[in-house]
């Protein structure tokens, strides 16, 4: 792939390209609601459900797709969110750095997916990528998506330790080809974390990868996404280049913590 004019690519589709109240009210619908701090704890995470909760009352129905922890919270959070439309989604696979022996990565998956969680967010070696090590980032993978069962596996690239857009590429292929759900940019704990020229690339391959399999596989960017037109960019990415069968949480979604109060201040619910 020819990424030189990426930039001139990414202007075409946003440039003069404004959110409106009911694109707003839309990009809640896509959002995992995300803490994922260290100072977490079961009343910052009841408090996270609370939001994600509120967010269906002020939108008739279309809130949050998910909220995002830690799988030590997963048991607390599967409770709060009984007999909801919300999903559960956890961090695993010794997030954010991968740097845990492969058993407990996976062990942690085993756990969170046993104590409720329905989708898991697993971070790949950069390490082993970056070396050009892809054996094994497909093997990480692969054994990931074995310890999800029937829990969906969104596999974060980390993008700005990647940096390189051809490795970006690569590594999309690699991941959805061992059993992706989803592709993440990132994990919000570096930085850069979410930029949209990753996100032009990681597009294109998930283009390119149904062209060859009919199958579509989502796109999740995370990180640093705090306002709504910000937010609308990436939309307009996944518009573009994907079109509008994406435009679902099925196959798109904004890991963000502030976004949805933007959005409610936006869209003034």
């Amino acid at each position: 792939m020819n990424w030189e004019h990426i930039n001139e690519d990414i202007d075409k589709i946003i440039k003069n390209a404004s959110i409106t109240q009911k694109i707003a009210k839309e990009l809640i619908s896509f959002i995992d609601l995300t803490t994922l701090e260290g100072t977490d704890n079961n009343l910052v995470v009841k408090e996270l459900i609370a939001q994600a909760k509120e967010s269906y009352q002020k939108t008739n129905g279309k809130g949050v797709a998910a909220v995002c922890v830690y799988p030590v919270f997963a048991d607390f959070a599967a409770n709060e969110l009984a007999n909801t439309n919300i999903h559960l989604a956890c961090v695993a696979g010794s997030f954010p750095s991968g740097q845990s022996p492969l058993h407990v990565r996976i062990a942690e998956v085993e756990h969170a997916v046993a104590h409720g969680a329905q989708e898991i967010d697993m971070v790949i070696s950069r390490g082993a990528a970056l070396a050009g090590d892809f054996d094994f980032v497909k093997y990480e993978i692969a054994l990931h998506k074995k310890a999800c069962g029937s829990a969906h596996l969104k596999v974060i690239l980390e993008t700005g330790e990647l940096k390189d857009p051809d490795l970006i590429y690569n590594i999309s292929m690699l991941a959805m080809e061992n059993g992706a759900d989803f592709i993440k940019t990132s994990t919000g704990k570096t930085s850069p974390a979410a930029t949209l020229d990753a996100a032009f690339v990681m597009c294109c391959a998930i283009k390119e990868y149904y062209a060859l399999t009919n199958k579509k596989i989502g796109f999740k960017p995370a990180g640093g996404i705090r306002e709504p037109q910000e937010a609308f960019n990436y939309y307009l990415i996944v518009k573009n280049i994907l079109g509008i069968d994406w435009l679902t949480p099925n196959l798109f979604r904004i890991g963000a913590s502030k976004l949805l109060l933007n959005l409610y201040k936006f869209s003034e619910l």
